[in-house]
């Protein structure tokens, strides 16, 4: 499987990967992605900001998440926790959408350790996310993966969301 910044191209396979995603949440009473988002236009902007990823097999996309540098604002205020570490900037991962065809097969954990790899090779040692209360999905991939349940955070439009971190090793 290979990892690639996602390109216009891509835009009917991540929307169908969005969809599918969607679709599962609701069908595990998940109230999150519910409203429309994300949508084409949301992977338009993650693309022209040169932020999106694909993972390919077999020529196939198979999962997508945009991969952010710097700062999050939403990050900046943490509540019920604390972050590990005051990192001035970070990669944080945000619209991670995996294929339903790829369960057991391992997929999330090499699509972390890349994205981790995309992250320290830009010089950054923090990797933060998020996701809903209900996804309780998300959150063991997460753990899995090596973040840390580090508190709560909340987004523009006042949605809660748990938080997550993992210090990277260089």
């Amino acid at each position: 499987m290979d990892l690639r910044k996602a390109v216009m191209t891509d835009l009917p396979a991540v929307e169908e990967l969005y969809r599918e995603a969607q679709g599962f949440l609701r069908s595990q009473g998940v109230d999150q992605w519910q409203d429309g988002y994300p949508n084409g236009e949301t992977f338009r902007k993650d693309v022209e900001e040169e932020s999106a990823w694909v993972l390919e097999e077999d020529g196939k996309i198979v999962a997508s998440a945009y991969l952010g540098t710097g700062r999050e604002p939403t990050y900046d205020k943490i509540y019920e926790g604390a972050w590990a570490v005051d990192a001035e900037e970070y990669a944080f991962l945000h619209r991670i959408a995996v294929a339903g065809s790829c369960k057991g097969k391992g997929v999330p954990k090499l699509f972390f350790q890349q994205l981790e790899q995309e992250a320290r090779e830009k010089g950054l040692s923090v990797l933060r996310g998020d996701t809903h209360r209900d996804n309780k999905i998300m959150q063991k991939v997460m753990e899995k993966n090596g973040l840390t349940y580090r508190g709560i955070i909340y987004l523009e439009d006042g949605g809660e969301r748990f938080a997550y971190e993992k210090v990277l090793e260089k």
